[in-house]
Formats: C-alpha cells, structure tokens, sequence
C-alpha cells in the first residue's frame, strides 16, 4: 500500500511525535509498503508529480528523537511565516489524497484535538485512528471526566478553570494541576504544598488557556490499551524517580515497565472492563490507550484517554501489543487494517 506516515505538527509533542513516525514508517517499509514520512506542518517541497512513494530516500533521515527537554516550536513556526493562513505544508494534502491510507503518528494539540480528522473526513481521506467527533471529546479532560462520571467510571473528583476565572479553591492538598487539552504529562504538577499552587497553575496557563485541578491519587499507575472494543494486557508504569512525567516517558531506563502488569485476575479485568467502558463511553473507534492509577486501597481511578498513543521505542502501546506475540510491524498493520474496515463500512 502507498501509505503517508503524518508525524510532526505544533504541539508540544511535535518530537514524540516525530520518534513515532520514524518508527511506523520503518517497519511499514520493513513490511514492504510503500511508506512516506511527513511533518504536517512542514510538508514536503519536492516535486509531486512523479510517483513520490516510489523515491528511494530515507524519509526519517533528518528527524530527530526525544530529548529531555519539549522542542523550540517558535523556532517551527518561524519556518512557515504562512500558517495562519494554511496549518498544512506544502504538499501534504495532495500527498495524504494519493496514498491508500494516512497512519496518524500525531500527538498533542493539532493532531489529537479532531481538527485534522473533520478536514481529512470533508476530503475523503482515509486514516488510522478514531474520528473527529471522538477525538475532541477525549481530548479535552473536562469533557472527558464528565462522560467517565455519567458512565460510572471513577475518575479524580476536581474542577475545571478557564484562565482569568475565578478559582473555589475547593480541591485539597496534595492536588494535580494539569492542562486540559495537553498530553505527555507537559503542564502537569503534583502540587504539595498551598504557596506553590499560583506558580503551577500560572505555568500550566502557559500551554492552554483551561485547565483541570484534582485530587491526588497515590498509589500504583497502569495503562491499558483498547484495540477494536478489546483490552490488551495491563501495563504498570514506575518512574525511577519523580512521577511519569515528559523526561521518565521518553527516555530510555527513567522507568520501570512491567507488561503484564502483577495485578490478581480480579483487579486486572476490572481495569480492562473500565477501559472498555471507557472506549465505550468517548465512541472512540480503532485503538485508543487510558491511563489509570490505583490506591493501596485497590480503588481504580481512570485519567485519560490517549486516542493516538505513542509509538516511540519506549511507549506503551506496543509493549502490550508484544505481551499477546504482536510484533511492532504487525500491530501497524493491524490498525491500519482495523481502521481501513472502519472506513469501509
């Protein structure tokens, strides 16, 4: 298949992002597809009207990993004086309209948020991945909460704050302040102590005009991905240090990762049974990833939901999808599969 492997983008996870698609497209090419690597928002200046994907180039030559630090996205942006006019690069939606299909490896803000599933859908382009629709409400944490709520998944109670609005002060210490259209833990704090509450929310502000306050649950975290309906193994994550924040998800030996998790067979279907719930609960279509913690006491809260889940070398994902002997060519191929009889239908 001649396949555009979307990586890049704005947000604060354009390197996570671009580490996924280097790693998608390798092993769709590994695969024997016709794959191309493209930035979104850079695109690709070439010549188009010679059959790109036959190039023999390597597309992810000159894209970098994930380093400690979020990238200088000004720097990006100083690249395309033009992209309040056109968010796309040059190119890319004439290359995304000749492939067979479109693997979404965007994370954050512009490739999660919808935005670019409703303009792909309006141009009959297919990709991985769940819809517009679903993507914006998994996206945004306050929505997200509220459908958890209605459909008797736990969550931590908080509240939602839009910058300049007055804030109840109504969550207790220890609290969680984090971005409400954010992901890969950037604008996140686990706050202690009442005197640095302004300064952690005022740092969150800095990436999203909303954000969540809630309770702090200490305890054990886990992920647990959803493919087609179905819940794949439990994941315990354990930050050797801090919390799992961008620095202990993304570089190699800062966490401890146990696949399956060592959960009794009671907690560990209760926690699949909640992620279905949730996939269930957000319509979410493909694949998707939720995020959960547990208390000593055993009670499950859900986080989030993650409707393009990383697929760096250290990710989740496709750590889960080993757990039951899928490879990590063999689980690109299979959402691509999933989400091309989705589109289908």
């Amino acid at each position: 298949m001649k396949i555009v492997v979307l990586a890049g983008g704005i947000s604060t996870e354009r390197d996570v992002s671009l580490s996924s698609g280097t790693g998608i497209y390798r092993a769709l090419r590994e695969k024997g597809h016709q794959a191309i690597l493209v930035d979104v928002f850079l695109g690709y200046p070439g010549d188009i009207t010679e059959d790109v994907f036959a190039l023999e180039k390597d597309w992810a030559a000159d894209m970098r990993g994930v380093g400690e630090e979020i990238s200088d996205i000004s720097a990006i942006l100083a690249m395309r004086p033009d992209y309040k006019l056109n968010f796309f690069g040059p190119n890319v939606i004439a290359l995304c309209q000749q492939a067979d299909v479109v693997f979404m490896a965007l994370h954050g803000a512009e490739g999660e948020n919808g935005k670019i599933q409703a303009c792909f859908d309006l141009m009959g382009i297919r990709y991985t991945g769940t819809d517009h629709v679903s993507s914006a409400m998994a996206m945004d944490k306050s929505i997200a909460k509220e459908l958890f709520r209605q459909n008797g998944i736990p969550t931590p109670e908080g509240i939602h704050l839009k910058k300049g609005e007055t804030d109840p002060m109504c969550v207790p210490f220890p609290l969680v302040v984090k971005c409400c259209n954010g992901g890969s833990s950037v604008g996140t704090f686990i706050v202690e102590k009442p005197e640095d509450y302004e300064a952690c929310k005022a740092e969150a502000f800095r990436y999203d005009e909303e954000i969540i306050v809630e309770q702090y649950i200490k305890g054990r975290e886990f992920s647990v991905g959803v493919v087609d309906g179905k819940a794949l193994p439990v994941i315990e994550i354990a930050p050797i240090a801090g919390f799992y924040d961008y620095k202990n998800k993304y570089q190699a030996g800062s966490t401890v990762e146990t696949c399956p998790a060592q959960l009794d067979e009671g907690l560990t279907t209760r926690m699949q049974q909640y992620a279905e719930a949730v996939f269930k609960a957000l319509r979410l279509k493909n694949y998707a990833r939720m995020d959960f913690m547990m208390s000593a006491e055993g009670d499950m809260y859900c986080l989030e939901a993650n409707t393009l889940p990383g697929m760096t070398p250290t990710s989740l994902l496709p750590q889960e999808a080993r757990a039951i002997g899928v490879s990590y060519g063999d689980l690109c191929e299979w959402l691509i599969e999933l989400s091309l009889r989705e589109r289908e239908a």
